[in-house]
């Protein structure tokens, strides 16, 4: 990991190591920016299961199928998300399962075992697998605005793109809510039940929870909040600018920690990256922490710099999600959570 957390990072070496927040970043940098997100302004539409179907993703592409695709593969975050909304997934790639043969974090309510993994780490996708699924659509994340397929290979991404057309929901720029829109709608044209009553009922307290997360924010304007992730070698402090549910907190007052422009400029604009001498740069009273099985948790770091920082010797230290399932069931606990944080914290910093 530490050749690939240098000071001049690399779009290969920073997205590989895993950890840091924003692990779009050396996209977002070296993105040749012609493709740009579809916005609001995209639809998808499915007649019924047998008739054809349409959507247009947010590069601005728009993909046209004879048919309601049935063998889906995708990102396992977006594959957690469709699972929300009652549709089922064939294959996944990106991480699913940890070392124990559990579902990871990113996985959600997936039963993992029903799907098959074409890839659990970056940089792995078994192309060969991939075709015996015979693959309607790919559906993944992009992180910057060229479009870029998250979790699909560099090397090999001709040729999964020869397999079966791909759609792009962008988590690049714009506060969470655009991103849940897009993932409904997706999910809508894809056959799922938007109003049963646990989706509609998600929604709702999806509702509920920012607004209290708006109150608390509101009722706690000096609590500092800093968004951290960890490996053996740097802690990462991310900005609020790039990332979706980072923007979304902020729209609704959420005090952030903010890195200079120029701290963030090695990473594309995402994250300030600092030696673990220099972790207390940053004056915070509470922390939320990258909880993606690639980074180090809190009760795993062990450096002694980490220990002496107020919010951590206060218990003011909470986890969060760096890549959010868009589902609404699944952000819910995350706002709800740093919600009662900022309500309970204490001025520390």
């Amino acid at each position: 990991m530490s050749n690939a957390r240098t000071a001049r990072f690399s779009r290969r070496g920073i997205l590989a190591a895993g950890g840091a927040l924003g692990l779009g970043a050396v996209l977002a940098a070296c993105g040749d920016g012609d493709a740009k997100s579809g916005g609001s302004d995209s639809t998808g539409a499915a007649e019924s299961k047998s008739g054809p179907w349409s959507f247009k993703d947010d590069r601005g592409t728009t993909v046209k199928l004879d048919k309601v695709p049935a063998n889906i593969v995708a990102f396992t975050g977006v594959a957690a998300a469709l699972h929300d909304y009652g549709v089922e997934v064939k294959g996944v790639f990106g991480p699913t399962k940890t070392k124990d043969g559990k579902a990871d974090v990113q996985a959600g309510d997936m039963d993992v075992s029903k799907v098959t993994v074409l890839g659990n780490v970056w940089d792995q996708f078994n192309v060969e697998k991939y075709a015996t699924l015979s693959p309607d659509v790919l559906i993944t994340t992009t992180f910057d605005d060229a479009g870029t397929l998250w979790y699909v290979p560099e090397a090999s991404k001709d040729k999964i793109a020869k397999l079966a057309p791909s759609v792009a929901v962008s988590v690049y720029d714009r506060q969470l809510t655009a991103s849940l829109e897009r993932m409904w709608e997706l999910a809508e044209s894809l056959g799922g039940d938007m109003k049963a009553a646990e989706v509609t009922d998600a929604k709702k307290r999806f509702e509920k929870a920012s607004e209290r997360l708006r109150q608390a924010a509101r009722a706690n304007p000096d609590i500092k909040v800093m968004a951290g992730s960890a490996s053996p070698e740097l802690f990462y402090v991310s900005g609020t600018d790039l990332s979706v549910d980072l923007e979304y907190y902020k729209a609704l007052g959420v005090n952030f920690v903010e890195p200079t422009e120029k701290a963030k400029e090695p990473t594309g604009g995402w994250f300030e990256s600092l030696s673990w001498e220099n972790v207390d740069k940053h004056k915070a009273d509470l922390i939320i922490m990258d909880d993606r099985s690639s980074a180090i948790q809190p009760a795993d770091i062990t450096e002694a710099t980490w220990k002496k920082l107020p919010a951590v010797k206060a218990g003011q230290v909470i986890g969060r999600s760096a890549e959010p399932i868009l589902s609404y069931d699944k952000c819910v606990p995350q706002i709800e959570a740093l919600a009662e944080a900022i309500e309970k914290a204490k001025k520390v910093s």
